[in-house]
């Protein structure tokens, strides 16, 4: 009995060792993953609150560099190039650094990501971008500090700072019509349907040479055994902006005969739409 005791106790101690109790982080861990356009930015960092203290101009200093966050450097990925205020960032990863100002707020792509917090020695070699922007004030205060990417468009889109009564925005482009159209160009060495189909739609809605957009359909078109409600829509569309209005009525009520079959109201619908758009109904 009194060796089971033992034994009990000394398992007892070991746990009371290993066991960890799980509490709070004053400034939580957050991670950002958002497409532009063909871009994927990722942004890691840990969100401070206001705490009822003064932020700007009191827990950080106007004109001093910040981390931007709390805790570990708060970091940036882009996986393509990217431009900002006409300069290009390399694709790749950056510590965010801003110099909260008054006025104005600094912003540095820093190219040394060890550490915590702002470097001991700030080397201007490793600021791979700087920037200037102007803060905005809220009329009302943000708990919790947040980045964000907002403004989405297929080319651009903004990364937004807002912590307490400030609201700070990034303006950055992407390379999208470049990396599209490279892709397009290699892919069409040995393209197979869903390359020209994909390619087609991407010529149409970019405004690019709509009559390589109706070749390129054409062909998809001749390698698809039976065309679709949603094959013959797209089509039409094409032929449509191309200015072949009896071709894509043609191709928009064989659209429409098909999703009638389907029973897709939303195909119906939408090619009804063209159909009186067109004069043909």
């Amino acid at each position: 009995m009194k060796k089971l005791l033992l034994l009990l106790l000394a398992f007892t101690t070991v746990y009371s060792v290993n066991a960890q109790i799980e509490t709070p982080q004053p400034s939580p861990l957050s991670k950002l993953e958002q497409r532009v356009g063909v871009t994927d930015i990722t942004i890691e960092y840990s969100r401070p609150g206001v705490k009822g203290r003064k932020i700007f101009g009191g827990l950080e200093a106007y004109d001093k560099i910040w981390r931007t966050g709390a805790n570990a450097k708060t970091k940036i990925t882009f996986s393509t190039d990217a431009t900002i205020d006409g300069q290009t960032l390399e694709a790749g990863t950056y510590a965010l650094f801003t110099k909260p100002g008054v006025e104005t707020w600094e912003v540095y792509f820093y190219t040394d990501l060890k550490g915590g917090g702002v470097p001991q020695e700030w080397d201007d070699s490793k600021v791979a971008l700087k920037t200037t922007v102007k803060p905005m004030e809220l009329p009302f205060s943000v708990e919790t500090m947040t980045l964000d990417i907002n403004n989405i468009k297929t080319t651009s889109a903004t990364i937004d700072l807002v912590w307490d009564k400030t609201y700070v925005a990034i303006p950055f482009e992407v390379p999208t019509d470049k990396v599209v159209s490279a892709a397009i160009d290699d892919v069409m060495n040995g393209p197979k349907v869903g390359d020209y189909y994909s390619s087609a739609i991407y010529y149409l809605e970019s405004g690019k040479d709509i009559n390589k957009a109706k070749e390129w359909m054409d062909k998809a078109m001749s390698m698809i055994k039976t065309p679709r409600f949603w094959h013959l829509r797209q089509q039409s569309l094409i032929y449509a902006k191309a200015g072949d209005k009896k071709g894509a009525i043609k191709l928009a009520k064989e659209s429409l005969a098909d999703a009638e079959k389907a029973d897709n109201s939303a195909y119906i619908n939408m090619n009804k739409a063209s159909l009186k758009e067109w004069g043909a109904m």
